[in-house]
């Protein structure tokens, strides 16, 4: 049985200039050095933060995983304001979020153009974390599990077998996000486990076993532990409680 490790990323969103940005991975850093080897962590700035926090974990020797929030699919072009794959590896980036509902609603990412940005995360040799999730008019309609489905079997198509068990998929449920409401750690381990199966019949149960799933939405240090303890649940995208060092180190040591 394939033993995979948990990931546990902090998405700080519009938060934290490079300076604080700097101060914050240091003071994670320094709360969870006793998780590092059973417990993989990643921090996702700003695009403008993404410098300093490079630097910090280079220089400081941390073994702290650095992620982006966006990506475009284009290696280059006049894509005023984009930023591509080329670039974020230069900055040493190991992730890229693709795909998070506020890129879909506010931004206009679609299935599709949430594919082309993972096939080319992969292509530069950075792993996707690409979300999906559903809105709360979904989940009382009873389709959580088939909107979903259809979310990951497009965003995640024309992989290698390679890359589909290197893939890490976010599930964060819409009106979960932000809220301070969650689904039962059964049920978010349902959807996850669907998105398990879903990998497992495009790519094989290799890629099933191997992928990572990660829950995210309203994640905190009172009910990180319940999530982890669900079989299909790999660890989690977190949101507000990655902004400040002790709530998110909690979470980090709840995934051990």
């Amino acid at each position: 049985m394939t033993t995979r490790h948990m990931l546990v990323a902090g998405n700080w969103k519009m938060h934290t200039t490079s300076g604080e940005g700097a101060v914050l991975i240091q003071d994670i850093a320094q709360r969870v050095e006793e998780e590092w080897n059973e417990v993989e962590v990643a921090v996702c700035p700003p695009f403008t933060g993404l410098k300093a926090a490079s630097t910090v974990i280079e220089l400081d020797g941390l073994r702290i995983s650095l992620g982006a929030q966006d990506v475009h699919w284009e290696a280059e072009g006049a894509y005023t304001g984009a930023i591509s794959a080329r670039m974020l590896t230069e900055l040493r980036c190991d992730y890229v979020i693709v795909g998070h509902s506020e890129r879909r609603e506010f931004f206009g990412d679609t299935d599709q153009s949430v594919n082309k940005k993972v096939r080319a995360v992969f292509d530069a040799g950075m792993t996707p974390i690409m979300c999906c999730g559903e809105a709360l008019t979904v989940r009382e309609a009873l389709e959580t599990e088939s909107f979903v489905r259809a979310q990951v079997t497009a965003g995640a198509a024309g992989l290698t077998s390679t890359e589909a068990q290197r893939l890490v998929i976010a599930y964060e449920p819409i009106w979960a996000i932000g809220t301070g409401r969650t689904p039962t750690p059964e049920a978010a381990n349902d959807v996850c486990r669907s998105i398990r199966a879903t990998i497992g019949a495009m790519y094989g149960p290799p890629a099933a076993m191997a992928v990572r799933v990660l829950y995210g939405g309203s994640v905190k240090p009172e009910n990180a532990a319940m999530f982890f303890a669900e079989p299909d649940i790999d660890g989690a995208l977190v949101g507000g409680a990655a902004l400040k060092a002790d709530p998110f180190a909690d979470i980090v040591k709840a995934a051990r």
